[in-house]
């Protein structure tokens, strides 16, 4: 399940990205109206839903809600500071599916999309866990096991094995480790914080932590989990 994003604010992308992964989806982010309208024509099939600003600096949601709605009728959701009817109404009219305001919580957001999704009939499989080697994640839970027995990691090593779960098979650099943790708890987690956890992760997770076999470090480019 892709959706795009469109927003300006790098601050709110990558909350909003790293959010909505950590709900399984798949996010696809630009930052101005120009590769989006690109993405769009380029890439539609593998769009799903849309959440857009409304206001671009090199454009506006409302058109790309127009391109999103020709030749097939992709869900948009709105996102704006601006809150008044007029534009609320304009949006609606132009066929988005649903408005939101800034500031906005995650989860009053992700109940819009799966509402909306639903109505598309679009909506994602519930997946309850995820595997990895000997570890098992229980998602609705927040709990951790290794063959079988709970393994008790704190709010931000369970966030950082969550995008490793996340992105399987694919080697993350550090500063995409750094990117996507940055919101936990409001604490500023910089490369030595980074290097700390990911061996607490290993002490809990490998078998061997001096010889990862889960956590395996790629020399020079980063982590990866899985083949």
């Amino acid at each position: 399940m892709n959706i795009l994003i469109v927003e300006d604010d790098k601050t709110i992308a990558s909350g909003l990205e790293y959010s909505l992964k950590q709900e399984q989806f798949s996010t696809k982010l630009c930052y101005d109206a120009t590769s989006a309208k690109k993405l769009l024509t380029e890439k539609r099939e593998e769009i799903d839903l849309c959440l857009f600003d409304l206001s671009l600096p090199d454009g506006s949601g409302y058109e790309l809600c127009e391109l999103a709605k020709q030749g097939g009728d992709l869900p948009v959701i709105f996102l704006t500071a601006i809150d008044d009817e007029v534009n609320v109404v304009m949006g609606l009219d132009m066929g988005a599916d649903d408005y939101i305001t800034k500031p906005f919580r995650i989860r009053e957001l992700l109940s819009r999309i799966k509402s909306v999704l639903r109505r598309y009939q679009k909506q994602p499989k519930s997946t309850s866990f995820v595997e990895i080697e000997d570890i098992r994640i229980h998602l609705l839970e927040g709990k951790v096991y290794k063959n079988g027995e709970e393994i008790i990691l704190t709010a931000l090593e369970y966030r950082l094995l969550l995008i490793f779960a996340n992105h399987i098979g694919q080697v993350l650099s550090r500063n995409q480790l750094l990117e996507q943790i940055w919101d936990v708890a409001g604490d500023f987690v910089n490369d030595n914080t980074l290097t700390v956890y990911i061996k607490r992760l290993r002490e809990k997770l490998e078998d061997e932590p001096q010889k990862p076999k889960i956590i395996k470090t790629i020399r020079g480019l980063g982590y990866k989990v899985g083949d």
